[in-house]
Parts: structure tokens; sequence; C-alpha cells
């Protein structure tokens, strides 16, 4: 029986209450406790919320106080993303620059602990964004402890066609996003780790070809089957039931869902659940009283967590035209549930989904979205009794690959091979 490896893992943004990052940093670190002797180093933000989820402050993590520089950081992000829930990039590049003041912080605190080789591993879970570049990691390596950075993702391109949704979220910064690789620091934090994990395949693109034999694709979502336990019917019948769950904001496509599905609508074939709350709210509601299909879509505006698994498994399908979306959590979260994804093969779900799961539309201007998904969806009504065994394959493979219990094992095969000093294990299938 192996040894368990003693990890460090960094996880600045890690919170079991929060959503997005933070959600992830915390599973996944949390999850990693259960493969390997990790102590999780976080910042002084998530401390209680830690405490409220059982853990022992110095014995299971340590809290960073990084707030003389995050706290005033944070606001000038808020202040310049100029909106509430828009202008992530602005947001991200903001926060990104105190990055290196906690990794300053965490090396102050531990580095004595990882150059005498007390930790097999150190592995900086977030910051996701591969635009943080990392202090720690050359430190590491002259201690001689393999240093791993990731799940690495974000700065998907906005697609051609859609300047207009681009405005709209305030991404102005995303414009000149690339010009992160010419950043002082990038090639050696790149250098000194032993893995690199990316989270997509556009991050995975933007790695360096010379570091491509110790990088693995490895997406960063997965689900708690806890929170996603219930299965959807799938009488393969009509009428069917789809849903869609997301911000309300253009480019998530909420819109497009509706305007492509119309014809099953009125015919009453189709009946639509949209969850979630956000400013496009208003326009989809005239859009529906407009077209007259006000029994046939149902506005939920935002729900709980328990809620939204109650009202989405009452789906058979996940309708999600999204054109920007780095990770795609919600695409796992109805393959979990049995609700079969229908969406544009871009980023993060594009990923995820394959022909065994789900349905692929392909990417093109609005008007060509909503054409391919409206023919995608009049092909599923034509032959609903496709749905159950797609249902069946997208639930067994998310229990399968992308539970966080599945992530941390594969993470730990990854820090095996590392220590072993063998080829990195290529944990799941890419698309190429």
């Amino acid at each position: 029986m192996e040894r368990r490896i003693k990890a460090l893992v960094i996880a600045e943004a890690a919170n079991p209450e929060w959503v997005s990052v933070p959600l992830v940093g915390w599973s996944l670190a949390s999850a990693l406790r259960e493969v390997a002797d990790v102590h999780i180093v976080t910042q002084i933000r998530n401390r209680d919320a830690f405490l409220r989820a059982g853990l022992v402050e110095g014995r299971d993590f340590t809290a960073i106080d990084s707030e003389k520089l995050a706290a005033p950081l944070w606001k000038l992000a808020d202040k310049l993303s100029m909106g509430k829930g828009v202008g992530w990039t602005m947001k991200t590049a903001v926060t990104t620059l105190g990055y290196g003041y906690f990794e300053r912080l965490v090396w102050k605190k531990f580095g004595p602990a990882i150059q005498a080789k007390e930790y097999d591993i150190v592995h900086r879970v977030t910051p996701l964004t591969p635009t943080a570049n990392s202090l720690i990691g050359a430190r590491a390596k002259r201690a001689g402890v393999p240093f791993v950075m990731g799940p690495l993702n974000g700065g998907v391109p906005w697609p051609k066609g859609f300047d207009s949704e681009r405005r709209r979220e305030k991404e102005w910064l995303s414009y000149i996003r690339g010009a992160y690789k010419a950043m002082p620091g990038r090639g050696a934090s790149l250098g000194a780790a032993t893995a690199i994990i990316c989270g997509s395949e556009h991050t995975f693109s933007e790695i360096p070809a010379k570091y491509h034999a110790k990088t693995v694709w490895l997406p960063e979502n997965a689900i708690d089957p806890a929170r996603f336990s219930l299965t959807a019917p799938q009488p393969g019948t009509l009428p069917l039931r789809g849903c869609f769950i997301g911000r309300l904001v253009p480019y998530k496509g909420a819109d497009m869902a509706i305007e492509a599905a119309l014809p099953l609508l009125r015919d009453g074939l189709l009946h639509l659940d949209i969850i979630g709350d956000g400013p496009q709210a208003d326009d989809l509601r005239a859009l529906i009283t407009r077209e007259g299909v006000e029994d046939a879509v149902t506005l939920h505006g935002w729900l709980e967590h328990k809620q939204v698994q109650s009202v989405a498994a009452q789906a058979q399908m996940l309708v999600f035209p999204s054109v920007r979306e780095f990770g795609g959590g919600v695409v796992l979260e109805a393959m979990a549930l049995g609700v079969v994804p229908v969406i544009v093969d871009y980023a993060g779900p594009g990923e995820l989904v394959d022909d065994a799961t789900g349905f692929r539309v392909p990417l093109s201007s609005r008007a060509g979205i909503v054409a391919g998904l409206r023919a995608q969806l009049q092909a599923i009504a034509a032959d609903p009794g496709v749905l159950p065994g797609m249902a069946q394959a997208a639930q067994a493979r998310v229990m399968r690959d992308f539970t966080w219990t599945a992530k941390a094992a594969q993470v730990e095969r990854i820090w095996q091979g590392i220590l072993k000093g063998g080829p990195l294990p290529q944990e799941l299938p890419r698309r190429r």
C-alpha cells in the first residue's frame, strides 16, 4: 500500500458557501483531503466558512491575512468593472495584482517547511486564471519539492458576431487580454512548475509548446452527488420539457433558446423552464408575451440550489446556447440529473459533451445559432426516443469522471506520476 502523499494545497479562493471559482477551489481542495494528507492555505475571508464546514484551523487549514492589499484592490476592481455582475475580466485583472502579496505571505509562513521537504507536493489550485504568476513555484523547485499549477482556465475568446454582447458585459479589457503572455514572470512560473493542469483546450493552447509534455487537460468543474441526487424522467415521448439555467445576460443565450423553440412551444410539444435572473429578464418577459407563448415558458427567477435541482430534474433537456463558458459546470450538473444537454459547440460545454451524451450546435452568428438550435430541437421532437439512452450515458459519465471524488483521484494520480518520475497520466481523452 502506497504511503499517502503529504501536500500543501494553496487555494487563495476557496469557500463552500460561495459559487464560481471559490466553490471550485473549496471543492477540489477539500476532496483532495480524502486521498492525501492535505493542508489547505486560503485567504482570511474564507476562514469562517472553513470553520463552519468543520475544518480545524492550524491542523487542516491556515488562513492568510492579505487584506491590507486585497481589500482595496477588490474595491477598485468593483468600481472599474462599472456594474454588478459584469466586467469580470477587469475584476480578475485588478484583483490578481494582489496575488503576489498573498504568495509572499504564504512563503513567509510555509517556506521553511517546504525547504525542509516536509511536503511531498505543493499544489496551487486557485487562482484559476493563467494570468496569475507564482513566485512559490521557483522557490519550491530550488528546494527540490514538485510544484503543480492548476486547473488553469479563462480567457476564452469572444466569438465573432457577439461584440454587442461583449460591450454590454463591459468586457473592455478582454480586447487586450492576450497581453498577459508577455508579462514578466510568466515564463518563470510555467518553467518552475513540475506539472500544469489546464481546465480547457483553449488554456492548453496558450501554454507554450515546450511545456506541453508536463501539461494535462483536466476540466476544473465537477459535481457533488449529494447535491444532485435526483434523476429526471425520460419517457422518450412528447411533450418534452427543457430547462435553461444561468445568468440572464445576452451571451448566455436564454433569448436564443426561446426563439429557437418557438415552433415547438406554440404547438404544445415543449415547455421551457428558465432558471436564473439578470438584466435580460424584462426583455425575455417581453419576448414571451410578444410571441404569445406565456403558457409554454416559465420564468422562475433566481432559485435556491435545492430548488434548481428540483425544477431541472423535471426536464428532459438542458437548452443552453451560451457562447462563452469557461468551464460549463451547469452542463455537468444537468448531466448528473440525467438531463440531456443541447449546447453550442464552443469552449467548456463543447469539451464536456460528446455524441453519446448530448447535442452540439455549431458555433455561428446569433441567427445561425438560433437556426441550428431550432433544427436540433425539432429533430429531437421528431424522435424523442433518442433521449433516454443519452441521459443514461450522460449521467454515467459524470458519475465516473466528474464527481469531486473522481477529480481528487485524478489529481492524486498526477501527483503519483510526478513523484515516481514517469510520464504524467492523461486522465481524460481530449477533443482535438
